[in-house]
This record gives C-alpha cells, structure tokens and sequence, in this order.
C-alpha cells in the first residue's frame, strides 16, 4: 500500500457533484485544507439536474461566484402545462420584488464548471480517477483508503464528508439506514432541440390521462442554454423498460447505462404529447433512470457526515435534490471550518443533522406528494408555494444554535432567529454614492453582527462593539444600520463601526423592528439571533453556543 505522500489535509471530501464541490469550496474560502476526490475520470457531459432556486443562487452570492452562474444560466419563469391537449392555466414563477434572485436553469455540467473553478482558486483540484473504498475513524480523526491512478493511497484528516451519491460509500461505512421505496416507473432523459415556437424561458409539462384520470403518459422539457434547447423526460417504453436488476444495492436511482433512448423514442413521445406540432434533433446525451425516496437515519457520525444525495434522494419534482444538497454543504462547511479551528461550541457539529435532516425530511415527503398529485397540489396560496420551491422558507427555528425569541423579540413582524435573514435594499453609506443592498455588506463575510436604531443609539454601542471583538474576536463582523437618511454627529463618529443608513426604511420593514435592535446574521445567512433590545448578556448567550465558552 503506498502511503500518504504529505497531502493530508483537514477534510477529505469524497465525490465532486455539486454539493462535494460546494463543501470543498467553502472550506477553502475559511482557510481550511482539504481534498476532493471523484472515481469520475473527467465530469459528465449530461445536463442532469438543472434547476437552480433562487436560495441557490443567494448561497453563490455569499460565496462570491454568482455572476458566472448568472452569465451561463437561463430563466426559468414559469411552467406551461397540457392534458389531453388543452392548455391549463399557466404557472409564473413570480416572487416578491425584494428577492434578489429569480429561478434559472443551468446544467448540471456547467453547474460544477463553475464551482470547480471557484475552488482552483484557492489552489485546490479535484483529483479525478480517485475513489475512497473504504475508512475507519478514531477520537482523532478518520484514515481513509483509496485507490488512485497510481495504486491504492491511505490518507489522515480530521474529519470525512460523504458526498459520494446516492450509492454513497461513506453512508455505508457508517452503517446508516436508508429507508424509502423506488418508484416503479422507468423514465428516459434527453438533451435536444426541437423545432416548437412555445414561449421563452418557460417549461412544459404535458400528460394524457386515461379514462379513469390517471396520467399514463407525460412529457417534461426544462429550457437549457441555447436555440430551443430542453433537458426532456418521459416514460420508458416498452421496448426499453427492464426489470430491476436482482440483488446488490437495493438503491435504485438515477441514470442507468446500456439502455439509452434514441432520437426516434423520443420523436414518438413529442408526436403524442408535444402542443406545437414539432421535430427533435441534435441530441446530445440521453438515458434511463429510476426513481427512489429515501432518507437517512443521522447525517453523520462522530467525524464523518453525509450530504446531499448520500444522505435523501426522491423526485426531481420542483428541482430540489441538488438545491438541498448544497444547502447541506453549505451549513457543514462554516461549521466544521470552525471545529477544525478549535473555535466551535461542543454541540456545534450536531447541529448539522438537528437543522439539515427535517429539511430533507420534508423534502422527501414534498416531493413524493407532487410527484403523484403535481405541484399545485400542495394547500398553500400561491404566493407561498411560490417561496417554498425557490426555498427560501427553509429555516431553523427548532435549532439549538439559535438563541430563542423571549416576549420582545417575537412581537410584531419580521424574521425569527433560525429564519432566512431576507435582503433589502436602499442602503447608503459616507462615501459610496450608491444605494447598496444588505447582501452586499454580508458578501464573502462569516457571522455578522447588525446593529439597529436612530443615531443617537450608536452612543451606547460602544460596550456591545468592545463585549464581541472581545469574545468573538475575529469571527464576528459589526456594522450599524442608521433609521435616519441623513448623517448626524452620532453617524459620522460611528462608534468606531461601519455605518450605512436604511434611507427608504427598507431595512425596517424587512426586519420588522422600529426601535434599537440587533441581528446576528450566520455565515450561511439564517439569523442566530435577534434582540430587541440589544443586550451584552443576551449576545453573549448566544455566541457562547457556537463558539463556545
């Protein structure tokens, strides 16, 4: 066996789809050393999954990437939808204006392009060819073994995340139930350009119901970049369905090799189904798939944790499996940055399973839901369903990092501690001559302290500015937002802090507050808490249960 040649790092990252990249880039933005591996000689040329929600896209704001997503992506603005030919109503994808982000597609390809270029950056690879078979992990750390292009390697980090799939090695070795079903349903995938003059930028949905109104044949196209380009799925038929493979890994999900569609399966379905009369061609990829929903029991262990499709698979209804899967990233990232560190909280760790597996609870079972009865068949107004999907309703309010809202926090409007911490816009500052928005201030920043009141309330800012350079030195940024438009003596001297001003009062009303406040605002922007009034004691509860005492 050839031993680690001086490449240990502080994680190991095994697979590098978008989540595996997501958590690979974050540790390296905080300074953490890792390596990402992938038994993949080179990335799939398959646009697989494509849609990317708002929530998605605020994430590679935060990070720093998202104008590369957003100069390779298309819209996604809505959903037109056909049975038995007729038009239903259409669906818009509209959300309030103060959402900075709109629905895109982008495939899965370019997706992890760009974050893969994102993380070479800070000097990091993926190192292809390189899969992890097996690991075993200690008080200290986790000894992983993996067989390279260059024979097998066995490699110490300190921690191990499981991003490796649906079939995922690491869920496995930790010996995880992944309880579900499969649905029995085959599907086919395709990449082709057909010749309709259907709106742009919107996707379309067509089933045919039989007598007894069971759909028994549907037709899927998401638009991808370029002329009438869409991913499509439809039904397998009968000449390319097969039984489910006896024995091995009862996991049946995703694509399947050996049994690709052709552009004729594929014509036949558009010649059924299609609204427009219409003609694919240049097909690029096409395949079977399979569908499952499971779920793991704990999103790790001791030092080594799964995300993503490792640890919930379920239908791609509504595009949230990979959306989910680099929220989960994205929330272990900060979190293990900071164990690595020796700067978390004891429990720190063991919020990521507290706050992640509920959501990919509810997940699997949404989905699941709208997979048999569609989308619009959940009972919530549209505007709801609308921040749903783009998920930006996902919180943690049952969280044990969050500090619990007391009498005055909770009264009135605005986000709780564990809600998405919303932008807003019209911010103002000394010396630019812009408006500015709130995600500009928290952009590539980690916990952010945010500071509310009239001016003369920078006066007693002083003690709670000193208590958290004191106790948080280094990890928390401070700035103050002013209720007033224009500066005042109190704004000019700024207690030492930067000093922007909600001139349109967009910041109180998102917030929900009138008199001093503050907000803390995490790295992976969910709010960890909330005083009203601020507090030395109150701020210091709360950052004692994330970085400790």
């Amino acid at each position: 066996m050839v031993h680690s040649d001086g490449r240990a790092a502080d994680v190991l990252v095994a697979g590098a789809g978008p989540v595996g990249l997501t958590a690979a880039a974050e540790l390296r933005r905080r300074g953490i050393s890792c390596r990402i591996v992938d038994r993949l000689p080179a990335r799939l040329p398959y646009a697989k999954a494509v849609g990317i929600q708002p929530r998605t896209l605020e994430i590679w704001d935060r990070m720093g990437f998202v104008r590369a997503a957003l100069e390779a992506a298309v819209p996604m603005r809505g959903q037109l939808t056909y049975v038995n030919g007729v038009e239903q109503p259409r669906l818009d994808l509209v959300l309030p204006p103060e959402v900075p982000y709109r629905f895109a597609a982008l495939p899965q390809y370019e997706t992890e392009r760009i974050i893969a270029e994102f993380l070479e950056g800070f000097g990091t690879r993926i190192e292809r060819g390189t899969e992890l078979v097996s690991f075993v992990q200690d008080a200290e750390g986790v000894t992983s073994r993996l067989t390279t292009p260059a024979g097998q390697e066995e490699v110490r980090t300190r921690f191990l995340v499981g991003c490796d799939g649906a079939h995922s090695i690491v869920r496995k070795g930790l010996g995880l139930a992944f309880e579900g079903g499969a649905f029995p349903e085959e599907y086919m995938l395709a990449d082709v350009e057909v010749d309709w003059d259907l709106p742009y930028a919107y996707g379309v949905r067509a089933m045919h119901h039989d007598a007894r109104g069971a759909v028994d044949d549907v037709l899927v196209c998401i638009p991808l970049p370029g002329d009438r380009r869409y991913r499509v799925s439809m039904m397998v038929p009968p000449e390319l369905s097969a039984a489910p493979p006896p024995g091995g890994d009862a996991v049946l999900h995703g694509l399947e090799g050996g049994r690709a569609p052709g552009l004729g399966h594929v014509q036949a379905v558009l010649d059924r189904l299609s609204p427009q009369p219409t003609t694919a061609s240049a097909m690029r990829w096409s395949s079977v798939f399979r569908i499952s929903h499971r779920l793991v029991d704990r999103y790790g262990e001791g030092r080594v944790f799964v995300a993503g499709d490792a640890a919930h698979i379920h239908p791609p209804t509504g595009a949230q499996g990979m959306n989910t899967g680099i929220q989960d990233a994205w929330n272990l990232a900060w979190k293990l940055a900071l164990a690595v560190r020796g700067a978390g909280a004891p429990g720190l760790l063991a919020s990521y399973d507290a706050e992640r597996r509920p959501v990919g609870a509810e997940v699997v079972g949404r989905t699941v839901r709208q997979a048999a009865e569609g989308v619009q068949a959940d009972p919530e107004d549209a505007d709801t369903l609308m921040m749903r999907q783009a998920q930006l309703l996902v919180g943690y309010r049952d969280s044990p990092l969050v500090r619990v809202a007391g009498p005055t926090d909770s009264d009135g409007p605005g986000p709780l501690p564990g809600d998405r911490a919303p932008d807003c816009g019209g911010l103002s500052g000394h010396i630019a001559a812009y408006p500015m928005r709130l995600y500009d201030l928290l952009r590539g920043r980690e916990h952010m302290l945010l500071l509310y009141g009239p001016g003369p309330a920078l006066d007693g800012l002083a003690e709670l500015t000193s208590a958290v350079r004191g106790s948080a030195a280094g990890r928390v940024g401070v700035c103050a937002i002013l209720a007033e438009a224009e500066p005042g003596a109190a704004a000019d001297r700024g207690a030492g802090l930067p000093v922007y001003r909600d001139g349109r009062g967009e910041f109180a009303r998102m917030y929900g507050v009138r008199e001093p406040a503050a907000f803390v605002v995490r790295p992976d922007g969910y709010l960890g808490a909330r005083l009203c009034p601020p507090t030395v004691s109150g701020l210091a509860a709360h950052f004692s249960q994330v970085f400790g005492s």
